[in-house]
């Protein structure tokens, strides 16, 4: 199974658009019926990507509904909850475990919540064990930052932390980083990205697919990170326990397995 690294943004009203997203290579196409969506437009594209996803796609695909409060939730929900083609729903402003369960009672497809709020960030790791349907949680940056009223990047890095140590508590992947909004500074994407991978993200959310191919290598292994990797895998095939390594460093079963998934990790393979 490949982890996924990117997952793309494209808004549901724009089906031309969707379809040029799935041949661009992103690991996940995320249809937003949301946030990209103006409120005349909603219900075609609910239309729109009902129609879409009626079949099974080469990508997987999320949708991401209305917020879970709002009338076109429900609707969104019963128009493409059970159709062959998603793979993932993508749930926004969830502030309470509840909500989480209060879906899955609806649809067997797994779920993912975004926490936007001060009062989500409060519920992290309650969101994140609410059920098992549940797959992951991750930031949406943009509502927070006004949610807070976070003028500086750095203040919302312990709102970031809170939500990375949420997911691991909760047996979950580590979350993907919240969307860099201009699509045409690809050097200060790949800053944010090596600061988010500092903190504890995996892969991030996009919003062109310009920006696939640099998060792509920001989260990637490096090459001295595969070798130290591979150093500590054939240490512990051959002793038990735990050791020192020739350069002094000491290895442990916790750093092990941390070895294991960054190999996972460069072969695409699932790591969590």
């Amino acid at each position: 199974m490949t982890f996924p690294l990117t997952w793309l943004y494209v808004p549901g009203d724009r089906p031309h658009v969707v379809a040029k997203a799935l041949a661009c290579g992103a690991d996940v196409v995320v249809i937003d019926l949301e946030d990209a969506v103006a409120p005349d437009r909603k219900e075609y594209a609910r239309a729109a990507t009902a129609d879409l996803l009626s079949e099974a796609q080469p990508v997987p695909v999320h949708v991401r509904i209305n917020a879970l409060d709002s009338p076109p939730a429900a609707a969104d929900l019963r128009a493409v909850a059970a159709l062959r083609g998603v793979s993932g729903l993508r749930l926004p402003k969830v502030a309470s475990p509840g909500q989480i369960t209060a879906v899955a009672e609806h649809t067997t497809r797994p779920l993912y919540a975004l926490l936007e709020t001060a009062l989500g960030i409060e519920h992290a790791y309650a969101i994140a064990a609410a059920h098992p349907s549940l797959r992951g949680i991750s930031l949406g940056e943009a509502d927070l930052r006004a949610d807070l009223g976070v003028r500086e990047d750095a203040g919302l890095d312990w709102s970031r932390s809170r939500v990375i140590v949420a997911a691991r508590a909760a047996g979950l992947a580590p979350p993907p980083q919240s969307v860099h909004p201009d699509t045409r500074d690809l050097d200060g994407l790949a800053a944010s990205c090596a600061h988010g991978r500092t903190l504890g993200f995996l892969g991030r959310a996009a919003i062109h697919p310009r920006q696939l191919p640099v998060i792509e290598r920001a989260y990637l292994p490096t090459e001295r990170e595969l070798e130290e990797a591979e150093t500590v895998v054939k240490a512990a095939a051959t002793e038990q326990g735990a050791q020192a390594l020739p350069d002094g460093r000491f290895i442990d079963a916790a750093v092990v397995a941390a070895a294991h998934r960054t190999l996972a990790l460069a072969r695409r393979a699932q790591v969590y």
